[in-house]
């Protein structure tokens, strides 16, 4: 087990640095932990810059979603208000039908009603 200077255990200091203090080895062991912790440390700042962006897509997607849902509620709103009109369209285009079938019928009944009677 590796003790450091003040007798704690330290696993990244081997017994020979330990009695010597700071050698070669020592400061070459530093310079690649460093090495390590600024990889890290860039590791991490890409990976919140990237989150970053992520919540800024996401943000995008959400508005674009709104965007879509008050048009799709447009858009039902305009169909079923053309519906309506095409269903009076069709309500009226009968009624025609109807009032010019009775028409036809009294015009064809009439005058041999009428001719019924007066003979």
């Amino acid at each position: 087990m590796s003790t450091n200077q003040s007798g704690l255990y330290d696993p990244y200091v081997s017994r020979g640095e330990q009695a010597t203090g700071a050698g070669p080895q020592s400061a070459d062991r530093t310079r690649k932990l460093n090495e390590e912790i600024d990889d890290v440390v860039l590791q991490m700042k890409d990976n919140l810059k990237k989150t970053s962006e992520r919540g800024e897509r996401l943000d995008d997607l959400q508005d674009k979603t709104d965007a879509l849902a008050t048009q799709a509620n447009g858009f039902r709103r305009g169909a079923n208000r053309v519906r309506k009109q095409m269903w009076w369209k069709d309500m009226k285009m009968r009624m025609c039908i109807i009032v010019g079938i009775i028409v036809l019928l009294v015009v064809i009944i009439a005058p041999s009603v009428y001719a019924a009677k007066h003979h």
